[in-house]
């Protein structure tokens, strides 16, 4: 099985953010405390399932995908990461600005890109890459529950180059709010969401801060145990 603790280098949008405080209160979950918040009342008059609908992203907390789950290497240290991330952050770069939209991917509802942008798709590959010292090698485990069967053939050679198969030509920047979800379902679910979001009036998002994500073991959530404000 997989090891554990395991880590994840993510974009968070700040604790105090409204961005922050929407995903926390549909999940059900705050990474930034640990605090587990009720679900709100709009979400469960859509869907009294909602506790199960929004299951899969409350384990990892409201966020996006920059360095996927990892268990440590065995040379490498917590400590030593943290600095890692320090160091990422520490380094200029134009920051991504996304014009963020609520919608459908691959069968479940996220925070997403409204087109394409480049500097987001750099700063994903150069996670992936800076990032990748510190993952322990994927067990066969590991790769068999990814599923390569069922992966393009760029995507089983990104498992195996970097543990993950959505990286790089791949990614594609979401934060995620439920499950998947069947076809019939998925429509007012969307609305509602649509309209939640609508209310926080954000045009447009900056890409400008790391978290670094630790789950000590199968049965936790993660939790965010750093930040770091990205330098421009």
């Amino acid at each position: 099985m997989t090891g554990f603790p395991r880590y994840a280098v993510y974009f968070a949008a700040g604790a105090d953010s409204a961005l922050s405080r929407f995903g926390a209160e549909l999940l059900g979950y705050d990474a930034y405390t640990g605090d587990e918040l009720p679900f709100p009342r709009e979400a469960l008059q859509i869907a009294p399932d909602w506790r199960d609908i929004s299951a899969d992203p409350r384990k990892y907390g409201f966020h996006a995908t920059l360095k996927a789950p990892m268990t440590l290497a065995l040379n490498k240290t917590e400590a030593e990461l943290m600095a890692a991330c320090a160091a990422f952050a520490g380094r200029a770069r134009p920051l991504p600005v996304i014009r963020p939209v609520v919608d459908a991917i691959s069968g479940f509802i996220a925070v997403i890109p409204a087109e394409p942008v480049d500097t987001l798709q750099e700063l994903a590959a150069d996670s992936v890459r800076d990032f990748d010292a510190f993952r322990a090698p994927l067990t066969p485990e590991d790769r068999a529950r990814r599923k390569p069967e069922k992966l393009g053939e760029r995507q089983r050679d990104y498992l195996d180059r970097w543990g993950y198969p959505y990286v790089m030509e791949e990614f594609r920047f979401h934060m995620t709010l439920t499950g998947r979800l069947d076809a019939e379902r998925r429509g007012p679910i969307l609305q509602m969401l649509r309209g939640r979001f609508a209310a926080l009036k954000l045009d447009a998002l900056e890409i400008d801060r790391i978290a670094l994500f630790k789950q000590d073991d199968a049965k936790e959530r993660f939790r965010i145990i750093g930040e770091w404000a990205l330098a421009r």
